[in-house]
Formats: C-alpha cells, sequence, structure tokens
C-alpha cells in the first residue's frame, strides 16, 4: 500500500502523540521512560528510512510526496540528528516539569522537517513548512526566561511573516498553472508570465529561508540560539535546515531558467555566508557565535543549488554537506551544552588542561565547520565548489573558498583560550565539571565528523544512487 512508504513520518508522529499523552501519565522522576521511547521511535524511523531506501525510487499520495535517496538521506539525518540532540536533553531537561513536552516537539518538528523534503506538491510543501515550525516557537520559549520569550516571540513573527510569504508564493504558482504538482509545473510554467513566475518562484524561496535560517529570514536565528535551552538551540539550528534546503533544491529543479531563480539563490547564498561569518566575528557568547556561524552554513549549502540543472554533482554534494554539517554543528553545541555556565569565550580559559578530550572536541568541530581536511564538512564544502564550477558558476566557488577563510578567524577565538593556560579566576581550570552525557555527545559526534570524512567515498555512492 502506498501510505506504508512514509511509515518513518508516521512513526515520528505517532511517537510525538505517545510522548504528549504518555507524558501526562508519567510521574516527573521517571520521565526518562518517555526519552527513551522518543529514542525508540528514532532508531526505528532511520532503521525504515534505510530499508526503504533500498527500493526504486517512487512517490506516495498521488505525487505528492517522493520517496527517493534525497528523501532517504533527509529522513535518516533528521531522525539522527534528533537522536543525538537526546543526549543534551538527557543532562539539561531530565526530571523538568515540561521533559515529556519538549520531546513531542522535537518529534512534531522533525516530522515536518521530513515532510519538507519530500514534498513534490506546493501545498505539502506548505503543510511541512507549518509543521516544521510551529514546535519550535514552543521549544525556543521552554526557557522561561525574558530573553527566551523575546526570542520565540521573534520568531513567531518573522515565521508568520515569511509563512504568508511562502502561501503567497504557492498561490502566485497554482494560480498560475492551475495546478500544485511539481511534475505539471514544469511543463506549465514554462509558457506562464515570466515576471508572474519570478515573483512566485521568490516568494516561496524566500519562506523556505525562515526555516533554514538564511538571509533575508536568519534574524531569529542567533537570539534563539543564545536564548533557548540548549537541546532546543542545538536541534532548530541543525534538523529544520535539513527538511528546508533539500525542499529549495525540489523547487529549483522544477521551475523554468527564465524565472532568473538561480540568479536569486546565488544573491542569498553570497549574502548568507558573507553576512553571517561577519557578524560572528564580534560575538563573545559561544552560543550566538554558533549562531551566526549557521547563518554563514546556510550560504554554504546554497551553492550546490544554484546548479541544480546544470551540473550531475549538485544533489549529491548537498546531501554530503548537511550530512557533515548535522554531525559537526551538534559537535560544536554538545561543547557549550557540556558546560553551561560558560557563556563567554574567555571562560573557555585552560580547558584543554583539564578537560583534553572535549576540548579536542571543540577544535574538530570548529576546524570541521571551517572545512578542514579529514572531517566531512570539507569534503561538503569541496562537492559543492566543485558543483559550482561544473554548472559554470566558477565566480561562486571562488566566493565559498574567500568566505571559508574568513570563517577561520572567529572560530579561532574560541579555539584559542581553551588551548591557553588559565592563570586567573575567569579560567576554567579550577571549576570545571561538565556534564556527562553532553560531553559524550560532543566527542561522539566530532568523531563522526571525522568518520564520515574518511568514508567520504561510500557516503558519495550512497548519495549518488
Amino acid at each position: 500500500m502506498r501510505p506504508l512508504l512514509l511509515i518513518p513520518e508516521m512513526l515520528l508522529v505517532g511517537g510525538a502523540l505517545a510522548a504528549l499523552i504518555g507524558g501526562s501519565f508519567v510521574p516527573r522522576h521517571r520521565q526518562w521512560l518517555i526519552r527513551t521511547l522518543t529514542a525508540i521511535v528514532l532508531v526505528a524511523a532511520i532503521i525504515a528510512a534505510a530499508i526503504q531506501m533500498r527500493s526504486p525510487a517512487t512517490s506516495a499520495f498521488d505525487d505528492s510526496f517522493a520517496v527517493d535517496t534525497a528523501t532517504g538521506i533527509a529522513r535518516i539525518l533528521a531522525a539522527a540528528g534528533t537522536l543525538l540532540i537526546l543526549a543534551v536533553a538527557a543532562d539539561e531537561i531530565a526530571g523538568s516539569a515540561r521533559e515529556s513536552e519538549t520531546y513531542a516537539l522535537l518529534l512534531f518538528s522533525t516530522a515536518g522537517a521530513v515532510l519538507l523534503a519530500g514534498a513534490t506538491d506546493l501545498l505539502a510543501l506548505a503543510v511541512g513548512f507549518l509543521l516544521a515550525s510551529i514546535p519550535l516557537y514552543a521549544l525556543i520559549g521552554l526557557a522561561h526566561t525574558g530573553a527566551a520569550a523575546e526570542a520565540a516571540m521573534k520568531t513567531y513573527l518573522m515565521g508568520a511573516l515569511f509563512g504568508i510569504l511562502l502561501l503567497l508564493g504557492v498561490t502566485v504558482l497554482s494560480g498560475l498553472t492551475g495546478t500544485t504538482g511539481y511534475a505539471e509545473l514544469t511543463d506549465r510554467l514554462t509558457g506562464s508570465p515570466q515576471a508572474a513566475v519570478t515573483v512566485g518562484a521568490v516568494a516561496v524561496i524566500g519562506g523556505l529561508m525562515f526555516k533554514a535560517g538564511g538571509v533575508p529570514a536568519h534574524f531569529w536565528v542567533p537570539d534563539a540560539a543564545q536564548a533557548a535551552t540548549a537541546t532546543a538551540a542545538t536541534f532548530l539550528t541543525t534538523v529544520p535546515k535539513i527538511g528546508a534546503l533539500v525542499a529549495v533544491y525540489r523547487l529549483a529543479t522544477v521551475l523554468p531558467p527564465s524565472s532568473s531563480w538561480a540568479v536569486l539563490v546565488a544573491a542569498l547564498a553570497v549574502a548568507s555566508m558573507t553576512l553571517g561569518n561577519l557578524a560572528a566575528y564580534w560575538q563573545s557568547d559561544p552560543r550566538r557565535l554558533l549562531g551566526w556561524s549557521t547563518v554563514s552554513q546556510v550560504g554554504f549549502l546554497l551553492v550546490p543549488i544554484v546548479a541544480a540543472g546544470r551540473s550531475d554533482l549538485a544533489l549529491p554534494s548537498l546531501l554530503v554537506y548537511l550530512t557533515g554539517y548535522t554531525v559537526t554543528n551538534i559537535a560544536a553545541f554538545a561543547v557549550g551544552a557540556a558546560v553551561p555556565d560558560h557563556r563567554d569565550l574567555a571562560d573557555y580559559r585552560g580547558l584543554a588542561a583539564q578537560r583534553p578530550w572535549l576540548a579536542a572536541a571543540l577544535l574538530v568541530a570548529l576546524l570541521g565547520l571551517v572545512g578542514t581536511p579529514p572531517t566531512a564538512v570539507f569534503v561538503g564544502k569541496l562537492a559543492t565548489a566543485t558543483a559550482a564550477w561544473d554548472g559554470r558558476y566558477a565566480w561562486l566557488a571562488v566566493v565559498v573558498f574567500a568566505n571559508s577563510v574568513l570563517s577561520l578567524f572567529y572560530y579561532l577565538r574560541w579555539i584559542t583560550p581553551a588551548y591557553r593556560h588559565a592563570d586567573d579566576e575567569r579560567g576554567v581550570q579550577s571549576r570545571l565539571s561538565p556534564r556527562r552525557w553532553s560531553m559524550g555527545l560532543a566527542v561522539s559526534a566530532a568523531a563522526l565528523s571525522l568518520a564520515a570524512g574518511l568514508a567520504a567515498g561510500p557516503l558519495w555512492y550512497l548519495v549518488s544512487r
């Protein structure tokens, strides 16, 4: 049956409902049962997605949802990323009043991200956008601080604005063609008025930038990363991007060249990576620095989308980059989650002397985000630059290289104190007691980043099927 093609999505939504309802009947000191249930659901979703990837590409629900390699990789990355983030939750919110609700929100938003990635219908795209967005507002606000309330409100207002923009684009494109399915859009948009098609494409892609966290819908990301709990901050800067960027790629493949969508995506890529890097340089709060870093990473991830339809390397390079980014970004946030009281870069002075493994994880994660070999992000950046060059966007490959070098400087502002001796009261030498699960996650995710980079050959073969 066709509905069985959506087993991973049904597991995620069913697990979210079970966590939401079941958490009401489980005592606070036994909320770990709900966390275990959430982990089981995520593992089951990963297994189901991996099994389905062995079958030929197909579609479900009247061609409104694609079940192919891109969807399979997005399912695995989204579920695996959320599974890793549960380790941060085990330290941070265990036994709290909203623990089970947090797991439910994580699962709902993960399901929305996966739906975004597989959507081949404009209405399915809009539903995925809403399902991925609405839980984020609550996740950010769960920190119960003034800053978190402000960040949640800012995220909500930005989400409402760009959600309306996305729906406007859906209305324009469907009104021009009389259909919402991507298969029909490809042919019918060709004969439509160029100006109207351009307006629709700009609106939909602009709306998706909110979920990706890229320019011009990026303003909420640094505030949310800084003010939310570490669990929410790690999630919102990682998992939603997977679905949003694959969704942009799918839409780009059905838009006619006359709509000039490639120029728009290239401009967004350059603006995101450059603005994110420049803004991150001046940050002293590690989480806010990483928030701006994720904005810049969206710019790099948009580069292969520019080459969609002009290079066979476009989709594989995007999926490889997403794989590397997922584990590397989680590793970076996990370091901060392991030492939650360290909210200034200077607080990390002397980290290597007392906790060398945690400092090593920080080094791998940050140099990995720069794109240093042999990490997975290095392979992703190399592949995306190659795709841009192959797609006759050589200047964009040069911009990727220049911004990668630029990013090194602000990452070094975090790495350098960690490897200096703590010779004053601000150092960590005498008072560091990291959270066990988060430290383990930081080391494990950093190791995964290295492993994915070293196994780039098999990974490329997998995503190129």
